[in-house]
């Protein structure tokens, strides 16, 4: 992996992620982050997001017809995508370990990773 010198507004980008359970947007991002880097722009927010991502530091979740959205959880769990408004929950799950076995045995080949989204409607939505 080729090595990237230290960037403070990768880093600001990556501490902004972490502990977030909304998983943000680019927009929302920079937005975010403009206050403490007013300078910085759009492009430069989806350029570190595309190389955190591809280091493996930060995941992007594509909601199918939405903008993509943002993890700073990168251990493997699973999301629910509300069809309607594209809110992306975590989801936490008993049983995934049992389906993994099941398609390891089913596979012609080795898994290295899975994604696992489920899609429907949030119950804020089904409300309104």
């Amino acid at each position: 992996m080729a090595m990237h010198k230290h960037s403070r507004q990768r880093e600001a980008i990556k501490t902004f992620l972490q502990g977030r359970k909304d998983h943000p947007t680019a927009d929302t991002i920079y937005t975010g982050l403009r206050e403490e880097y007013p300078n910085i722009s759009l492009g430069t927010v989806y350029r570190n997001l595309a190389l955190l991502t591809d280091m493996g530091e930060i995941a992007r979740i594509s909601t199918g017809t939405g903008p993509e959205r943002y993890d700073g959880t990168v251990a493997q769990h699973q999301h629910f995508i509300c069809t309607r408004c594209q809110h992306v929950y975590d989801v936490e799950t008993d049983h995934m370990d049992e389906m993994i076995r099941s398609a390891v045995k089913s596979c012609p080949g080795r898994i290295d990773s899975y994604t696992a989204n489920f899609y429907g409607v949030c119950t804020d939505c089904l409300s309104s």
